[in-house]
């Protein structure tokens, strides 16, 4: 049974990007405790980077996902531009796309166009401490804008589909990567 750390992004003093009220640390916990349920539910063992509103620097949680011996690593953010309502869609992070995080960011990127996201594509970004510093495949997400109110609309009206594409992506690799 694999292992997968699933991080939420930012957290306790760190708020990430705020818009109107709303706060990144807050949709990115709802959504990886959401993502970990549908994991859990498949007989995936998960690990959370955090469960409350607490901070661990990134470099704390990749050191506590190596320490796991985690299969997979999968952060959770929401994306901001610098002005409201410039951009839409999702997009993934990875440190190197022609690997096995390229193609758990290509699944899951996938899956959330069926949601009705504009995809963005997959980004390489070796200077992101959860990406550089993980022993695994590891994926950051951006799950919309959190600055462009069609985006948080489908967020929070899709909610649930959201979550089952972000698993359905892992999911996907690691039954590929059992053929």
């Amino acid at each position: 049974m694999p292992t997968i750390v699933i991080d939420a992004g930012h957290g306790g003093s760190d708020f990430g990007a705020t818009y109107l009220g709303r706060r990144e640390k807050d949709d990115t916990l709802n959504l990886a405790l959401a993502v970990g349920n549908i994991l859990e539910n498949n007989g995936i063992n998960v690990i959370y980077t955090r469960t409350g509103d607490v901070y661990e620097t990134p470099a704390q949680k990749a050191s506590k996902a190596n320490a796991a011996g985690a299969d997979y690593f999968i952060s959770i953010h929401r994306n901001s531009s610098p002005y409201n309502n410039q951009y839409t869609g999702i997009e993934s992070l990875v440190y190197n796309r022609n690997s096995t995080a390229g193609l758990i960011a290509q699944n899951i990127n996938r899956n959330l166009a069926s949601v009705g996201y504009v995809n963005q594509g997959i980004q390489e970004r070796t200077n992101l401490a959860v990406l550089r510093r993980t022993n695994m495949p590891s994926v950051l997400v951006e799950v919309g804008f959190i600055n462009t109110d069609r985006d948080n609309m489908r967020f929070d009206s899709r909610f649930n589909d959201i979550a089952e594409a972000i698993a359905n992506g892992i999911l996907e690799t690691i039954a590929e990567s059992r053929e």
